[in-house]
């Protein structure tokens, strides 16, 4: 009903137009303006001016976020009417002559119709903004708002003025701007809203804002503020702790009907920031942009994470396989409404085969990426079995089901708990390694041999800032609870990482893959977690962020470590190697390699443990699927190994070395490259072989293996 109208209005502004343009240029027709034929021409212009009108889109525009190309639309749409009108009016003019019509008539019309058809356009919107919506309504109800400053950049300040104005309800009112950018001049305005400060006096303008008699009641960051201040943390530290919500400017949802600002709140992740390298979004879409990809987990924080950027990336379809049910109703409740086509949802346990291959059968998927899995290192100390059915025997109905359905990747999310194990956990996630890499050099022979297989990848990272369970949000839960903040040891460090970064770096793994050759991929890819972080220094940082002050409002509890943890975590282990492949932030890492039956054999061995219920022999077996990278031998397959899958020997460390010297000579427990030609050939595609941290000596290695 509202277009009907919005529609006969244009009509009729365009017929209006007609009569006055005639009136208003002194024209004298020698046609008699009431005749049958008179009207009928006049008539036939308000119908050529709606079909003009509706073919070019212009019904399509909503009002109240009218903007300068939709008024340039009906510049050009009013243009177009008037000269089809003319050179109309000329070929009539040749067979049937009229006196008193002449250019000077056209060009009136064209003014008279551009000004019709915008103004009502134009007055409505400044209705909508601010103080005319007030006015329009005689000052009888003022709308609430939210007082807030804006740090960013002008055109993103330019984007929340206009839909803060024009929401129905909570309007957003930008009162001051503090530009990071040295070109935007104090004072100047945008859309009526002065430029109060630059970045370096950020802090200094805050302060005055929270001084002034009317408050501000919110901060809104633009969308790289958090690299662009290099005083991020310190402003959201000041705005919490005078009570002002803290926002972060993310983009604009466009609907059928209206627009949303979207606003999300500004996390810990964003503001214990690391240095970062942007990724190639060509090299993400390229794993991504109309593929089909399915997600294991993906109602999980991580899972979610890449169910998210799978959809912005314009993946044609993106499927959640996730045995959590309230877990999917939170994913589809915030994704449906924008992605609702191409997000599909499916209760499914990776532990139960048949069903997982009935789901990867009928969504024919080109990427798996099996981020289901359990993880929380002291409840499955406890749990060993459920460990073990999820993350060990899930992995393998996932991997099995993958190649035989022969789906293009398959991307496995590990964790360094994998490195150098002391946990249920991280036994488990290393078998999946081994699982992964296993399947990947098998697939590789099959490949030379058959043509397409399954290109099966690992992804081993560290702690996930921000992610369920993780040290940020139990802080964050024991912070608003008013306290105590509980640490296992002050000592504890851990590598963190925000999950979006993770995410990024785990597609752009997965599209470095797709790009090789299967021989020459490592299998197991590393992500450069930067430097460790104190986990006292974090709990420190949460807790003066909130507002508050550690050990005076919110006491800092030591409970002594948990079974299963470690104080300091390693990315990589002594017997892998890792290696430079050329992509920002990633690495390769090499490990021994089980041959498939081995794999099945040990598996068998493991299942049966689980039937007993005996731990011991199941942690023994898992132990026992480890080799180092120097089992790894040229040939292109396994190395032969005892029957009993036992991991290093010897003899396979001693010979990295030479003269009683290593063949890698270790640099302050920093990553340092080879430096001299390693006795067995290294894979295709690594070419800078670095190694971490450093090995024992035979002599030690010997008295550490007895």
């Amino acid at each position: 009903m509202r277009r009907l109208i919005i529609v006969a209005m244009d009509v009729a502004m365009v017929l209006a137009a007609v009569p006055l343009s005639l009136a208003l240029s002194g024209s004298n027709l020698s046609i008699d303006p009431y005749s049958g034929s008179a009207l009928m021409a006049w008539l036939s212009v308000g119908v050529f001016g709606h079909l003009l009108f509706r073919y070019s889109g212009l019904y399509r525009m909503m009002w109240r976020f009218a903007s300068t190309p939709d008024f340039f639309g009906i510049f050009r749409n009013c243009l177009i009417l008037t000269i089809s009108l003319y050179l109309t009016a000329i070929s009539i003019r040749m067979f049937y002559p009229i006196a008193g019509l002449n250019e000077r008539q056209f060009i009136v019309f064209f003014m008279m119709s551009f000004v019709f058809i915008s103004s009502p356009r134009l007055m409505y919107r400044y209705l909508r903004e601010g103080s005319g919506w007030s006015m329009g309504e005689l000052g009888f109800r003022k709308r609430p708002s939210t007082r807030a400053l804006f740090f960013g950049r002008l055109n993103d300040a330019d984007m929340i003025i206009n839909y803060g104005r024009s929401a129905a309800d909570d309007a957003i009112d930008i009162i001051g701007i503090i530009s990071p950018e040295e070109t935007d001049v104090m004072g100047s305005r945008v859309q009526n809203v002065p430029v109060v400060g630059r970045k370096e006096q950020a802090r200094h303008v805050l302060y005055e804002y929270l001084k002034d008699s009317e408050k501000i009641a919110m901060i809104i960051f633009g969308q790289h503020a958090d690299k662009e201040f290099a005083e991020f943390p310190e402003l959201v530290r000041i705005a919490r702790q005078h009570g002002v919500d803290v926002d972060q400017f993310s983009g604009v949802l466009q609907s059928r009907r209206a627009g949303k600002l979207v606003l999300e709140r500004v996390e810990m992740e964003t503001i214990l920031r690391r240095t970062t390298v942007t990724p190639d979004e060509q090299m993400l879409a390229s794993i991504l942009r109309d593929k089909r990809i399915l997600v294991t987990g993906g109602a999980g924080s991580i899972g979610r994470t890449l169910v998210k950027r799978a959809l912005d990336m314009q993946a044609q379809a993106v499927l959640v396989a996730d045995i959590s049910e309230f877990n999917i109703f939170q994913l589809q409740s915030d994704l449906a409404r924008i992605h609702e086509e191409r997000l599909i949802a499916r209760l499914v346990d990776i532990c139960d085969r048949q069903a997982f291959a009935r789901v990867v059968k009928d969504f024919r998927p080109d990427v798996i990426f099996h981020a289901a899995a359990l993880k929380h290192v002291p409840i499955l100390e406890e749990n060993w079995i459920s460990a073990v059915g999820t993350n060990v025997f899930g992995t393998r109905n996932c991997v099995e089901v993958a190649a035989e359905c022969k789906v293009p990747h398959f991307v496995l999310i590990s964790s360094d708990k994998a490195a150098d194990p002391s946990s249920v956990l991280g036994f488990t996630k290393r078998v999946a390694e081994q699982i992964v890499n296993s399947m990947h050099y098998m697939q590789t022979m099959r490949t030379a041999a058959f043509g397409r297989a399954t290109n099966f990848i690992g992804v081993r990272f560290g702690n996930v800032f921000g992610s369920d369970g993780s040290v940020s949000t139990i802080f964050q839960r024991q912070i608003d609870a008013g306290g105590p903040v509980t640490i296992t040891d002050p000592a504890m460090t851990r590598y963190l990482m925000t999950i979006g970064e993770a995410v990024d770096l785990v597609i752009l793994s997965a599209a470095d893959s797709a790009q090789r050759r299967p021989e020459d991929g490592p299998g197991i890819y590393m992500l450069d977690m930067g430097e460790p972080v104190s986990i006292m220094a974090v709990a420190d940082i949460m807790i003066r962020l909130a507002g508050k002050e550690p050990n005076r409002d919110i006491p800092i509890v030591v409970t002594g470590r948990r079974p299963g943890e470690k104080v300091h975590e390693i990315l990589s282990a002594p017997g892998e190697d890792i290696a430079d492949i050329g992509v920002p932030s990633v690495f390769g890492l090499r490990t021994g390699v089980f041959d498939w039956k081995e794999i099945a054999a040990a598996l068998e061995r493991l299942s049966n443990a689980v039937e007993r219920d005996d731990k011991d022999d199941a942690m023994a077996i898992m132990k026992a699927l480890y080799k180092p990278a120097i089992s790894h031998r040229a040939e292109g397959g396994p190395a032969e190994v005892p029957q009993n899958g036992a991991g290093s020997d010897t003899a396979a460390h001693s010979a990295e070395y030479k003269n009683g010297k290593p063949a890698f000579e270790p640099l302050a427990g920093k990553s340092v490259v080879a430096k001299e030609a390693r006795g067995d050939r290294p894979v295709q595609g690594l070419p800078k072989v670095v190694h971490f941290p450093a090995r024992l000596p035979p002599s030690e290695l010997e008295a550490a293996k007895s």
